[in-house]
């Protein structure tokens, strides 16, 4: 019965080391590289298999680092270490097969978080509180109003705030306190 492809016929390459295989295959032997593809494909499979979490993209792995190693086998300067080079390979294929898997989120397409005080509803509840309080001022009476604007919108002093109103100090500290006490009544569902 003739040998078809997958069968493998027994060869005196077989028994030959590492160091023999890599020699000869590096210098174009087909059926040497073919004994280390028999000799460490399962290993080489079963290491894929566990860095990549299934078989399913294992055979595929191991396929494309034979084809490396076939492509660099004149760059291996230890033919003993065949085993360890082989694994390196594969184990980058792999790794490389798992970082291809990730999703990568387009960075011009990702529009940064506004920080907190920014987010939109933020901005919404200030600009209702801002809305609220100007409600409120022009409600005040308009010596409060004069008053409390020039001592927390303006930052004046009381004396400065009596220098520019006419009006005594102890008026002043009046004026701001009643308006105080209103906006504070007003202004309790902001609070």
């Amino acid at each position: 019965m003739p040998a078809t492809l997958r069968e493998h016929v027994p060869s005196p390459l077989d028994t030959a080391s590492d160091l023999t295989l890599a020699d000869r295959a590096a210098d174009g032997d087909v059926r040497a590289f073919e004994v280390i593809v028999r000799r460490y494909g399962p290993l080489m499979r079963v290491y894929a298999a566990r860095v990549l979490g299934s078989n399913d993209e294992m055979d595929d792995v191991v396929q494309e680092s034979f084809i490396t190693a076939w492509q660099q086998l004149s760059t291996l300067e230890d033919g003993g270490a065949v085993k360890s080079w082989l694994m390196r390979i594969v184990s980058r294929k792999s790794i490389d097969r798992l970082r291809a898997r990730r999703q990568h989120a387009d960075i011009d397409l990702t529009e940064p978080a506004a920080p907190e005080h920014q987010s939109p509803h933020r901005l919404a509840e200030a600009e209702s509180q801002t809305e609220a309080l100007s409600r409120a001022l022009v409600d005040l009476p308009e010596d409060q109003r004069r008053c409390w604007t020039l001592r927390e919108l303006a930052e004046c002093s009381y004396g400065e705030i009596a220098e520019e109103l006419e009006l005594p100090v102890s008026t002043v500290r009046g004026l701001l306190a009643r308006a105080r006490k209103t906006l504070l009544r007003e202004m309790e569902e902001w609070r």
